[in-house]
Formats: C-alpha cells, structure tokens, sequence
C-alpha cells in the first residue's frame, strides 16, 4: 500500500507502523496511508484492535513542518486523528522515542496511550510561533486537566513517560518489548470490554481555574514579549473550558493559520532550520570520528569559569577547576554552590541533584591535578600573553590526546595553539555569560584545528545543552565582531543627541531583552574597555571613536557589579537607572567633539545599530568566517539576545529586503563615512534581487 506506513496481524490485533525516516513526520504520503491502513483494520472481522507505532527512533516528531504555509492536501492531520478517534475498535498509540506536537495530537486521538522508559511527549509548537492546530488545546486537558495542561502547551518542553503515566497521558508504561507490549494491552482492553470512550467526549477533570489564565499570562508576559503565539495558547486552551469541542476547534484552527502565516512563526521556524543546519559541518562529515569525553578541567574559577564548570557537572561530566590560588578557588567553588542553592530554592533542580553536581566539580590549585582530563578549557583574562602561558603550560601536562579549547571572546586562536606542539588539538570554545544559562557556544576552529576535534566539540556542545555554532579566526570571531559594529553605533548616537536609555529603549522595543547600554553593564564594562585598550595599539587615529565608554571606566564605574556604569544600581538591584552624572558625561564628550547635538528618533536608532550589524555580518559571509548565514542568526539569537521571532539578523534582512537595507547604508555611509560603507555581499544581494537564504 505505501512504503512509509507498515501493517501486519499479531493475532486479533492489526499493528500499523509509521515509517518516514528520521522522525516519521505527518506529511501527505503518510497521512494518507495511515487512514487506509485504519480503514481496512476497522473493516476486518478479525481485527479486533489496533495499535499504532513508529519506526526507527520514535513514534512521530510531528507535522511536516516544510509544508506550513502551502496549500492543505487531504487527509489534514485532523482527518486522521478524527479516524483514530472514530473508529469503532480499540486503537492504541504504542509510543516510544518522542510523540510530539502533532505526533501527540495523533496519540491523544487513540483511545489508549502506552509507551516505553524512553518516551518523551510534549507539544512544542509554541517554539514555532504556533499553538497546536490538530485539537493539542482541546483534547489534552480533556486528558490531564486544564493547569498540567497549559503548562506542557506553553513550555513547549516534552515530559517523561513516568510523568505522563502519573498525569494519565499514558495509560501503562511497558518494559521489555513495547510492541509487544502494546498488543497485551489492546488484547486485555478487548477481553474486558473496557469503554471506547473517545478523548473530545471526556469532561475535563475538575480543579480550581480561577485566576489561572490570567496568572499564566502574567507568568509569560516577560518571557515571551512581543510574541503573538503564547497569548493564543492560552486563550485556545481556555476555549477548551468555556466552548464546545467543535467550537473550540474552529477557535484553534482560526488561531493556527493566524500564526503560521505571520512573520513571527517564519522567523522562529527559519531558527528552529537554522539550529540544525548550525551542526553540518562541510569539510567534517558526519562520519568523523569522536573523541569520547568523560572528563574536563576549567582553568579559572571566575564568575566564567565556575559557570563553564557548572555544565559539565549538569550533564553528568566530571570537571575539576583549577585556581593556583586556594582562596580564590574557595570563593569561585562557594559561588557554584550559591548558584545551586537559588536553583533548588527555586524548584528548578533537587537538593539530590545539586549534591549530585557539587560531587562533579572538584578543585585544583596544581595542573598535575588535571592530566588526565579530555578536555582542558580556559577560562582566564582576556590578555593573549596569559593565555599562551596557560597553553604552553598545559601541552606539557596534559595527555597527548587531550583537547585545549580556549573561551576567548576576541583573541586569535591560531596564535594560542601555536605556544603548544599540539594545535589540531586546539580549538576555540567561546561561552556567553552566564556560562551556565546562556544557550550559545561559538566554536573557532584555527588553521591547524583537525576535523576530529572540530566533531568532538560540536558534538559536546550538544552534550552539555549548549547550541554550538562553528566559525572561524578574526578579531572577535562572529558574535562579538557584529557587536562591535552595533554598539559603536549606539555611542555615536550619544554623542550626536541620544541617551543611553533612549537608545535601549529602542533595541528593548525591537525585541531584544536588553539594549546595548544595560547589556553591557549586566555584562561588566572592564572587559571591553580592556579589548579596546589591545585595539587601541592598531587603530586608525583618523577613524572616529567614541571615548565616553572609556570614561566611564576611568571613573571605576564597571557596570552593576560596581553598582554603576552606564546607568547607577541601587543596592541589591539590578534595575537600571539613568544617571546625570552620565548624562553630563555625554553632554561634555559631545562639546568636546564638536558635535551639535540634535533629535534623535527610534527609526534611526534602529537604523544606526542594526544594519550596520547586517552589514558586519555580510563582511563575515565574504571573508568565509562564518560557514552560512543561517549560522549568524543562531549566534545572534542565542548569544546577543536577538529576537527569535525575528529569525536572527541576515534573516531579518531578508523579510526587510537587503535592497532597502543596502539603500539605507548607502545613505549612512554618506552621512557618517567610511565605517559604514556597504558590503559588496550586500551590494551584490541588492543589485540581484537575492537576500542570504539564497546563498
């Protein structure tokens, strides 16, 4: 009948297998030949139940997502979860692997849900810039309650089978062979001729609901501002309580195709392409070998390096850290176990967890004390002599076939290998403060870095629950050489009329979390102003600069660990306030410069930090630093903050049009100079009628 959907008879009970590699996706073919797999089972006198399964490492990922967008074929997933749910035999959904978004949407038209120790089920189509379209917002607090229910929706995140099993989404969890499994089961729902009691008819389990969407939207609000699809979300599945199940239907399908067309949902599913993408690495196939990484040393017990410590230890990894002075090791080690302590006083982790973690971490003030670790990342200022004097330490230490990864933000990798006799074992590791949170890892691979160690860390980068992205040498790398370009920008846009507040209102507004003046002081000022101290050797004095960050650091203000920077912090807060001091600051700079200062709109503030950003970005295109665009936006988007819904910047320039943005540095350029000239990638693009996505 159809290669991607597999029936066979086990006795009285007709197990139909979805086989579409590698997720069993819900696209057409399928879709089409599991109603015909159904329809025949129901129309056999002998089946007496069925079971659904998945092939391969799960039960379905879910819809197609390439198909959002074009024209709906029959049977819509819908059609096909209404034959489960209508048929007139028992139909179990035998899940293993992950059984999400549509994937569930199908599970919870069956009568019964089972599933393995690996299953995993969620609906994570919020991530998309989407509510669940297939009736997730109806029939699953049907299933579990409404609270459970909203919480799993909005998350996005998938729950374990023990979990599932204890909010009754999964009727059993089976050991041993699960298909076999399944098919006892549907055998014993036959014998004891238990109800066919279909999902859209249970009446959703009683439990106090007032003040819980509201609460949920207070929850979110943050977290998700600017974002058309969680407030759907809720209101979809407050639907399921006040509206009939038809009704609230329409009302989720109305709200699907609401989401899925707008810009936000493309933006959020060219991220969710792009994360992938990120990890095919062209001249490293996906056949290369890796090493295994059972163990790993962090050289520096700073805020950096206890934060790289401590996600080596949450995925179970060993990691000592290394401090050749016993107090500061003490106090590096004591604010690992604060940063714990407030996860469980938060309910994020267990007290067992934490103590888990805490046994991981172990302290060294000796580099005998890590010779045997895999890997060796260092974690010290960003001073390149420092850091070729760690390097050169550790060559001489650690076991031949130890990886040396660096977290420089700036510094020429190259030159950092070349003080040891081993750089296809060096590589860069560039982790976003906090280390611990932040979901980013830019990884630089030097000339000589082999594809051994390139795979390794991308592979590890996984491992500890980072998004990695490989990029190559130049002064900043990918991420924070855009920066620079953007926050250069905003300090002119200071001397020319702007405040700090204003231009962070701007970038806030756009989407960012914070703009660049409270980023930088959350960030701390004293490391820029020492990169820019090291750049200062080379830079053209012809070239404008701003020197008010500069000042600013002159006067020991280095953001809110000083308790001022750009802005002042009351005690105990990290509230931003603006500051006169500042502002007399910028007025002085402005005189001495020469400047008129003017007003200064949003529009142009948006201007002046984003495109030449995109600009920055097409230089790194051309220059080969970064391997495709799609790799900048995930840098961007989980290292700076960019709004996912946006898609990253070179994204966000194709849905602009890289002719206007072209345009508008024309103009640029002709107003403030060469700083701004455009990219020929850009011109090139431009003058084509391409954008990025067509590189």
């Amino acid at each position: 009948m159809s290669d991607v959907v597999h029936g066979e008879r086990r006795g009285a009970v007709a197990v139909i297998t979805l086989d579409r590699p590698p997720v069993n996706a819900l696209g057409q073919a399928l879709r089409a030949a599991l109603v015909a797999r159904m329809e025949e089972a129901a129309a056999d006198p002998e089946v007496k139940a069925l079971v659904l399964a998945g092939r391969g490492r799960c039960f379905s990922g879910g819809a197609d997502i390439r198909e959002f967008g074009a024209p709906p074929k029959d049977p819509h997933l819908r059609a096909v979860i209404e034959a489960a749910e209508n048929c007139p035999k028992p139909v179990v959904a035998a899940i293993h692997g992950v059984a999400v978004g549509g994937g569930l949407e199908l599970a919870l038209g069956c009568h019964y849900r089972v599933g393995d120790a690996s299953a995993r089920l969620g609906q994570p189509e919020v991530k998309l810039g989407i509510p669940p379209g297939a009736g997730g917002t109806q029939r699953l607090p049907r299933v579990i309650g409404i609270a459970p229910a909203l919480d799993m929706i909005l998350s996005g995140e998938p729950i374990p089978a023990v979990e599932a099993q204890a909010l009754g989404l999964l009727d059993a969890v089976i050991e041993g062979d699960l298909t076999a499994g399944a098919v006892a089961f549907a055998e014993t729902v036959v014998a004891e001729g238990r109800p066919l009691t279909r999902t859209r008819d249970r009446v959703i389990p009683a439990e106090h609901t007032e003040g819980l969407f509201e609460g949920a939207r207070k929850r979110i609000a943050r977290r998700t501002r600017g974002m058309i699809a969680p407030a759907r979300c809720i209101e979809s599945v407050e639907n399921a309580l006040t509206l009939s199940f038809d009704e609230g239907m329409k009302k989720e399908r109305e709200f699907f195709v609401e989401c899925v067309g707008s810009e936000q949902s493309k933006g959020q599913r060219h991220a969710f392409f792009a994360e992938r993408q990120a990890t095919k690495i062209p001249d490293v196939p996906a056949d290369t070998p890796v090493q295994a990484i059972e163990s790993a040393a962090v050289i520096g017990c700073g805020t950096m390096g206890g934060g790289i410590a401590m996600n080596f230890a949450n995925a179970g990894i060993a990691v000592r850290v290394l401090e050749t002075d016993p107090e500061a090791l003490d106090q590096g080690l004591a604010v690992i176990r604060k940063n714990y302590e407030g996860s469980v006083a938060r309910g994020r982790i267990t007290q067992e967890d934490m103590d888990t973690r805490m046994f991981l971490i172990g302290g060294a003030t000796d580099y005998a004390d890590i010779e045997d670790a895999d890997i060796v990342i260092e974690a010290v200022f960003e001073e390149m002599d420092l850091k070729k004097q760690v390097f050169a330490r550790l060559d001489t230490v650690c076991k031949p076939e130890a990886i040396l990864a660096t977290n420089t933000s700036t510094l020429d990798v190259n030159e950092i290998a070349a003080a040891t006799a081993r750089p296809e074992k060096v590589i860069g590791t560039h982790f976003f403060s906090p280390a611990n949170v932040m979901k980013l890892m830019e990884n630089v691979r030097g000339r000589k870095t082999s594809a051994e160690t390139i795979a390794t860390v991308m592979r590890l980068s996984k491992t500890i629950g980072k998004v990695g992205a490989l990029v190559g040498v130049c002064d900043g790398f990918v991420g924070n050489r855009m920066l620079y370009a953007y926050t250069r920008q905003a300090n002119f846009l200071l001397e020319e009329g702007a405040l700090p507040q204003q231009v962070d209102k701007a970038i806030y507004d756009f989407g960012f979390p914070m703009g660049p003046f409270a980023m930088g002081d959350l960030a701390g000022l004293d490391v820029g102003w020492r990169i820019r101290q090291r750049r200062a050797k080379t830079r053209d004095p012809d070239q404008r600069y701003s020197p008010i960050g500069d000042r600013i650091c002159e006067r020991g203000r280095f953001g809110q660990k000083t308790g001022a920077g750009w802005y002042r912090y009351e005690a105990g807060s990290r509230t931003p306030v603006p500051d006169p001091e500042i502002e007399k600051l910028i007025l002085e700079v402005a005189a001495e410069l020469g400047f008129a200062r003017r007003d200064i709109g949003d529009r142009e503030i948006l201007e002046r930090c984003l495109y030449p950003l995109i600009n920055e970005g097409a230089k790194i295109l051309e220059e080969g630093i970064a391997i495709r665009s799609s790799d900048i936006d995930v840098i961007w988007i989980y290292g700076y903050g960019f709004p996912i819904y946006r898609g990253g910047p070179m994204f966000y320039a194709d849905q602009v049009g890289v002719k206007s943005i072209y345009e508008a540095m024309r103009r640029l350029h002709q107003e403030h100079g060469d700083m701004l000239e455009p990219a020929a990638l850009l011109e090139d693009l431009a003058k084509s009628g391409k954008g990025f996505g067509d590189l």
